[in-house]
């Protein structure tokens, strides 16, 4: 009878435990300038040949406070997943940017990033990484993924850009620079707050005309973070859906 009662009691106890998560590698690499860059890579059951996305968070965050909610989901599709803390980071998700932990000062220039983007498709590609590869980026790494896809023509299949930064701190790296030169299937994603904006407006509209996609998320929030339902208080089935229905397009090519 003892036997039994402890049996119950670990199934109950077993049960309250979530699933775990897929289990992921922390990595370091080198950016051109010598940066060291800290990353997660999650490797698909279905192997490296399997699409591969390189995940990038907002700035003042780290890449696993933005998506603890999100990475799940992808991991759960298949995708092999590099998911990388960038230099120009911070503590705003509550978690640790970890390639930003090794700077004495802080970073502040988003385009300043931009060589840690390439370092990740780079080690994507050392790593052999066969499969379709697509760059998901926020906020001003969501400006630096599109830059990544015009200058990396044949290396970069898609691209993912949630409320893609412009503006005076990304002059030196502005989407407007890069759209034109973009030739793979490039969606950009907003809340339909941050389209009340003129400067938004007029992105999305210069979007539209270079011949790429564009997603409006009513009840979103700024950045990937519309696809976390705790964030967006709400319903976030039909921005997933928007994402889920581009990937699913990419790969059929």
């Amino acid at each position: 009878m003892r036997i039994t009662a402890f049996a119950l009691v670990c199934l109950i106890l077993f049960a309250a435990v979530p699933a775990a998560a897929q289990e992921s590698k922390t990595v370091e690499f080198k950016a051109a300038d010598g940066t060291t860059i800290v990353a997660d890579v999650y490797v698909s059951s279905k192997g490296k040949k399997a699409p591969v996305i390189l995940l990038f968070h907002q700035g003042g965050a780290d890449v696993r406070g933005e998506y603890e909610r999100i990475l799940p989901r992808l991991t759960d599709k298949g995708f092999n997943v590099i998911a990388a803390d960038l230099r120009v980071g911070g503590a705003v998700f509550e978690g640790t940017n970890r390639t930003r932990a090794k700077f004495a000062e802080p970073e502040t220039d988003y385009c300043a990033a931009y060589p840690d983007l390439e370092a990740t498709l780079k080690y994507a590609r050392e790593q052999g990484f066969g499969g379709k590869t697509i760059a998901w980026g926020s906020s001003y790494s969501a400006a630096l993924v599109i830059k990544l896809a015009a200058e990396h023509q044949g290396k970069v299949d898609a691209v993912l850009s949630f409320s893609p930064a412009s503006g005076g701190p990304m002059e030196n790296c502005s989407p407007s620079m890069y759209l034109s030169k973009v030739k793979v299937p490039l969606l950009a994603l907003r809340p339909g707050s941050e389209m009340q904006r003129v400067t938004s407006k007029a992105q999305f509209e210069e979007l539209r005309n270079a011949g790429h996609k564009t997603y409006i998320a009513e009840n979103g929030v700024h950045g990937s973070s519309m696809l976390d339902p705790e964030r967006v208080e709400g319903d976030v089935s039909a921005h997933w859906k928007a994402v889920e229905g581009f990937l699913s397009k990419v790969l059929e090519n």
